[in-house]
């Protein structure tokens, strides 16, 4: 799956079958906070949120800042996730 970023814009977005999947995010007090993930019905089901998500999270890793969501699809992925939660 080709996740792109637009810095931007605050964006990790998946394009496919015609359709924009995104989770929006900002960064604040040392945190990514994913406040949005939004697929399309036309592409749910695929795992492109999850995708998405473990993408935006690998890029505050990478750039020392804490995992946070504000996004209730986000929060449910980091109790999934408890390694990224430290």
């Amino acid at each position: 799956m080709d996740v792109r970023h637009d810095e931007t814009r605050c964006l990790f977005l998946v394009e496919t079958d015609g359709c924009t999947a995104y989770v929006e995010y900002e960064i604040h007090d040392g945190k990514l906070d994913i406040l949005h993930t939004i697929v399309p019905k036309a592409i749910g089901g695929r795992g492109i949120a999850s995708v998405l998500v473990q993408t935006a999270y690998d890029y505050a890793r990478a750039n020392n800042l804490r995992p946070y969501a504000t996004c209730s699809y986000a929060v449910a992925w980091l109790l999934r996730h408890p390694d990224y939660q430290k």
